[in-house]
């Protein structure tokens, strides 16, 4: 059997480290941990798990130091976690299926990656990342920060997903901070750093940069597809923050222009047509939305309630405000379908009732 190299750069991740490795432990056949200056206790949970512990001087650059532990590995194929990652024992039984079934054939494996989830634990937000690569020279990382390696070769995808329970708010500005001092030395981002640095701005209040970036970076028309989709949307988040909500359509429907809708952008303009108490128009982009096929392996950012939950809901309010109650209930039971605990489908219930008795 073809054997797994984890390899991972920590610092200061006593907190979550332990859960991390109890998760994957048992699924590769090496642990690398390159540890980046640790101050507290992770180099003593690194050594329950492993005694193949590196240290690397901290340069800004995340792809130059996971690819310092790439150079590390033995095993036929690296693998990478984050320390507030873990493999839920659902993804741990997937992840041996995958190992079975995929390898020693794949070049790229990409796993679904879980970012953000509801109260009741499920996925709101996914992409798929390029998680476990042959250990060859060609699958090396690239970006000083939101890091990536370019799948090539044989690339395979599998359900084995990987789950991001960050714990804290770790250093905010950091991303941001590397950027901007990238640029002060002269480097010129390529789009998607461009593309990363202006969501980083819009994280950190500064709507009108981030516009402005957003803007070049779509103008140039180099970016990929489901960035640039990605960055109409956000562009229209920004003209809504900046006050010109009436500005916040027109990058929407730029992103017509790009490909089919997504049912995210389907939602947005719901959305946008909702705010304004334009019932029908935004119904029928909610109902648009039902109709789209979500697509976990095109690698974009997928909100997964936006394929059914967000748009049903939306739409129970729509119909009740254009007449048919009738309507508007059997879109709630849907969003019910979706989500039974939610409390807008339970208060949904509660009035819908109180309309029946009176």
């Amino acid at each position: 059997m073809c054997t797994i190299s984890l390899c991972m750069i920590v610092k200061d991740e006593e907190a979550v480290l332990g859960r991390c490795l109890e998760s994957a432990a048992d699924l590769v056949d090496e642990i690398i941990i390159v540890d980046t200056g640790s101050a507290d206790g992770t180099k003593d949970i690194v050594r329950r798990f492993t005694d193949k512990i590196f240290d690397f001087s901290w340069v800004d650059d995340f792809a130059a130091a996971r690819n310092f532990s790439f150079d590390k590995a033995g095993g036929d194929y690296c693998m990478w976690l984050d320390a507030d990652d873990v493999i839920e024992a659902p993804d741990r039984v997937r992840f041996r299926a995958m190992r079975e079934a995929l390898l020693p054939e794949a070049d790229v494996v990409m796993l679904p990656y879980h970012t953000a989830f509801d109260p009741q634990g499920q996925p709101t937000f996914t992409y798929y990342r390029e998680r476990v690569v042959r250990n060859d020279p060609r699958f090396r990382w690239a970006g000083a920060v939101h890091e990536a390696i370019t799948p090539a070769g044989q690339v395979r995808w599998s359900d084995a997903a990987v789950s991001h329970k960050k714990e804290g708010s770790g250093d905010p500005d950091r991303n941001l901070r590397i950027y901007e001092a990238q640029m002060a030395a002269g480097k010129a981002l390529d789009p998607r750093g461009q593309f990363y640095y202006a969501r980083e701005l819009w994280y950190h209040g500064r709507f009108a940069d981030a516009a402005a970036e957003l803007t070049a970076f779509l103008d140039s028309g180099k970016g990929w597809l489901e960035n640039e989709i990605d960055a109409c949307r956000l562009l229209s988040k920004c003209m809504a923050a900046l006050g010109r909500g009436e500005d916040a359509l027109a990058p929407l429907l730029r992103s017509l222009a790009l490909d089919t809708p997504r049912a995210e952008v389907c939602c947005d303009i719901g959305g946008w047509f909702l705010a304004r108490a334009r019932w029908r128009q935004a119904a029928f982009w909610y109902e648009l939305a039902l109709t789209r096929k979500r697509d976990d392996t095109s690698g974009a950012f997928v909100s997964p309630d936006c394929y059914g939950y967000l748009p049903a809901i939306q739409l129970c309010v729509c119909w009740y405000h254009l007449g048919d109650v009738e309507k508007a209930k059997a879109f709630n039971e849907l969003a019910a379908s979706f989500r039974p605990e939610d409390p807008s489908v339970l208060h949904n219930r509660t009035f819908f009732s109180s309309l029946s008795s009176v």
